[in-house]
């Protein structure tokens, strides 16, 4: 995306809710499930893929929902088939693959687009924040304080374990 297109999007977006609270999603299981259920909570928001050589990171994204999950963390999973094709199965398979190869307790939604013609509307207001721009591959994080608002996007090569990810965990808990 341009710089001229991006300035043009940010004077378009002017005065447009920055937060995620009057979202709504699909749970993996279908139920529908307004974002505005997670406000005071600090949330790690995940586009996931069963077939991706960055899907062991399943385990490290379940191991921060043990551990921080008490003091408010909620880790949401939403399967995507945008890059390599890597999520090309059914939800239920997906839930079934998470729950089975890495014990993943944390919330799953439905399969979703993060970027393109239909890309959800969650995945258009998370990218619209700094630095803007599409996802760029599976295992993109985005961290949410308890808002509502974006303040933090780890690539996927940043690992659920990653020094700079926990703390900025432990700074938005803690604030």
């Amino acid at each position: 995306m341009s710089n001229a297109i991006r300035e043009t999007l940010a004077k378009l977006s002017v005065g447009l809710p920055t937060g995620i609270a009057d979202i709504s999603v699909k749970t993996i299981t279908g139920t529908e499930q307004s974002l505005k259920d997670y406000n005071g909570k600090v949330l790690l928001i995940v586009n996931l893929a069963s077939y991706c050589g960055y899907t062991p990171q399943y385990k490290g994204l379940e191991a921060l929902y043990q551990k921080y999950r008490a003091q408010g963390l909620e880790v949401l999973g939403f399967p995507c088939n945008d890059y390599g094709a890597q999520e090309p199965d059914s939800n239920d398979k997906i839930a079934q693959f998470c729950e089975t190869r890495y014990g993943v307790t944390f919330p799953l939604f439905d399969k979703v687009h993060a970027k393109g013609a239909e890309q959800h509307p969650l995945y258009a207001r998370l990218t619209q924040t700094a630095p803007a721009g599409d996802v760029a591959w599976n295992f993109e994080k985005f961290l949410v304080n308890k808002q509502g608002e974006v303040v933090g996007r780890y690539k996927s090569a940043v690992a659920p374990d990653a020094a700079e990810l926990i703390s900025a965990i432990e700074k938005e808990l803690a604030a």
